[in-house]
């Protein structure tokens, strides 16, 4: 007869499960030094991006009277805003939105935002209505009732027209980037810890030090606008004279 109290013992030798088993914490990977980093770049990074800004604006203002560059023109203006645009778009696209909705800003302050945000879009399309009216009758006065002729210039004025806009939205963009940069991690040079997320290149301290410091609002503005509009009254409007001739 088969003993029932032997039975209901447990089997020392059978496996337990792997949902009950408890979790084994993983070791932290060690922190990354960042050796090649300079100690005065990790020290003052801000510092750091306001001479980079300088040495290059200082090239293009001197390109600009004596004509050694040439076409690297182009090259100096984008390396001016070149560390602080890379370092705010790392930082931004680490930031979960939610990271940002915690600290609201007060209910005139959200309103008055909408409402210049409004008004300029009327102004941009009232311009468009006025601006599309003229190069309407423009074209017909240039070249006359032939419909080739006028489809033709139309294409070469909308093409034209590309390097204008892309300047204006890529204006819009450092603007819109330098307003989150604001509220994400302030006007200093080293933001509260708590403001930026934990997990943001938290095993690169030294990494992490230098890419918040040239993350800075007022300094994309100057570097980021000022690329804009320099490319906007130079660099934009003599594309569209060459399109156009």
């Amino acid at each position: 007869m088969t003993d029932m109290a032997g039975a209901s013992e447990p089997v020392p030798n059978a496996a337990v499960p792997a949902a009950d088993q408890p979790a084994v914490p993983q070791p932290e990977a060690p922190a990354v030094d960042d050796p090649w980093l300079p100690a005065w770049l990790v020290s003052r990074p801000l510092t750091a991006g306001w001479v980079w800004t300088g040495f290059w604006a200082a090239l293009i203002v001197a390109d600009d009277v004596f004509d050694f560059a040439g076409w690297f023109w182009y090259v100096m203006v984008g390396m001016a805003a070149l560390p602080t645009v890379l370092a705010t778009i790392a930082l931004l696209q680490a930031t979960p939105r939610r990271h940002l909705t915690r600290r609201k800003d007060s209910v005139l302050g959200h309103f008055f935002v909408r409402f210049l945000a409004l008004t300029a879009a009327f102004l941009v399309w009232g311009v468009s209505v006025v601006m599309s009216a003229s190069i309407s009758t423009t074209v017909q006065s240039l070249v006359g009732t032939s419909e080739r002729e006028v489809t033709a210039l139309g294409f070469n004025l909308m093409l034209a027209a590309v390097p204008l806009v892309v300047s204006l939205l890529w204006l819009a963009f450092i603007i819109r980037c330098a307003w989150f940069l604001r509220r994400l991690r302030g006007w200093k040079q080293d933001p509260a810890p708590e403001r930026i997320p934990k997990k943001f290149l938290r095993r690169r301290p030294r990494l992490r030090r230098v890419v918040v410091g040239l993350a800075h609002p007022g300094l994309l503005l100057v570097a980021g606008v000022g690329t804009s509009i320099l490319a906007l009254s130079l660099g934009a409007a003599e594309l569209t004279l060459n399109v156009l001739t």
